[in-house]
């Protein structure tokens, strides 16, 4: 279990009068200055080195604001900021030599450059190893080639982390990954895909026509790709589940505060017994959730987290978030599915938790190799 930490609360209260006053306002009309305002007050990449321009905190501060983004109701922000901060940014943390850390993180520290992960391709999906996406090395170069689709912060990112066949010939032992401007020439950025969900948040195709990477833009060593990408993965899905856990959080504030004023029957529908088993089923399997994310996140700061573990923690938190919030938008009868009350963005935002970062159908999977192998 973590410890209290009054920094953190305080850091937290300060996040929340943040998003008042500079989200809610302006949440439906999302535009790229939200990242100039992040990194100005200090949101972006808070646990990495001062020496980089962090604040090198400990991670659950990081994390903390992906749950409180996604608690108030901004399941689009706390997405952007987890792929720019726990996804992008630890990679580049973790494997980059010292000449890119210096270059690229304190630009994503500040918001000057915004970070995205391009795994999935258009033919591929979760199958990571079917990616048909090329970087030969020609000279001082790689010639990229190839699409990727889905890809979460995709029209504002200035910097892709992006895996790519250098030996083309090969499965996973072929793969790399490359830190890729995106302001290079032939790099291409399709329209902004029209989601069911996370609406203010852009998700994109890229294209990569002959994009001339220079080879010092390669992260870690060649054909370790696979290899980089198991090691990152648990964060991305504990952040995922930070995601799924602040939005729980936050769907329960939202009913419980409708059904002690909305009437029915000549009485506060909150008086109801299934309401109050709603919410009490509701408040049971959140504290199950908090518990299991407490314990993988401690767990990923001890440099404990297995992939196993952490594939479940995706897995059940999203689960959850979906049975909770479906269960939660009921209670608001025929207005849980107008759009002017908040409870249905919560439920189809909730929607690609559980496709995104591994569908939970892989997850599983993953669980099953852990217990009898392939």
């Amino acid at each position: 279990m973590l410890a209290y930490d009054a920094d953190l609360e305080l850091f937290r209260d300060n996040f929340k009068r943040f998003m008042s006053e500079h989200v809610a306002p302006f949440y439906e009309q999302w535009e790229k200055e939200v990242w100039s305002l992040l990194g100005e007050n200090g949101y972006l990449c808070v646990d990495v080195p001062e020496v980089y321009g962090g604040y090198g905190v400990p991670t659950e501060y990081s994390l903390m604001l992906v749950e409180e983004s996604a608690r108030a109701g901004y399941g689009a922000l706390s997405t952007a900021i987890s792929c720019h901060s726990e996804i992008a940014a630890p990679y580049i943390l973790h494997i980059a030599n010292e000449e890119q850390k210096q270059y690229w993180l304190p630009k994503m520290v500040s918001g000057e450059v915004v970070g995205a992960i391009g795994m999935t391709e258009p033919g591929a999906g979760s199958d990571l190893q079917g990616m048909r996406s090329s970087a030969i090395l020609n000279g001082d170069h790689y010639v990229l080639n190839g699409s990727k689709t889905f890809i979460s912060n995709g029209q504002h990112a200035d910097l892709v982390v992006l895996a790519a066949k250098t030996d083309p010939q090969a499965r996973a032992k072929g793969v790399s990954l490359l830190l890729v401007d995106t302001h290079l020439d032939g790099f291409k950025k399709g329209t902004n895909l029209d989601k069911i969900g996370l609406h203010s948040q852009d998700t994109s195709e890229l294209f990569f026509d002959n994009v001339k990477v220079p080879a010092n833009q390669l992260l870690g060593s060649a054909g370790q790709g696979f290899a980089y990408l198991m090691q990152e993965l648990p964060r991305e899905r504990t952040a995922i589940a930070a995601t799924a856990l602040g939005a729980i959080r936050g769907a329960i504030d939202i009913t419980t505060q409708y059904v002690q004023e909305r009437q029915a029957f000549g009485q506060k529908i909150g008086s109801f017994q299934n309401t109050r088993f709603v919410l009490a089923q509701a408040k049971i399997d959140e504290l199950a959730t908090a518990a299991f994310y407490n314990q993988n996140l401690a767990l990923y700061k001890q440099s404990k987290l297995d992939v196993e573990t952490a594939a479940a923690l995706k897995s059940f938190s999203t689960d959850m978030q979906m049975k909770i919030i479906d269960s939660l938008l009921q209670l608001f009868g025929g207005y849980g599915y107008m759009t002017e009350y908040p409870i249905s963005r919560f439920f189809v935002d909730a929607r690609i938790q559980r496709i995104y970062g591994g569908t939970n159908e892989i997850m599983k999977e993953i669980v099953a190799r852990g217990i009898i192998g392939r």
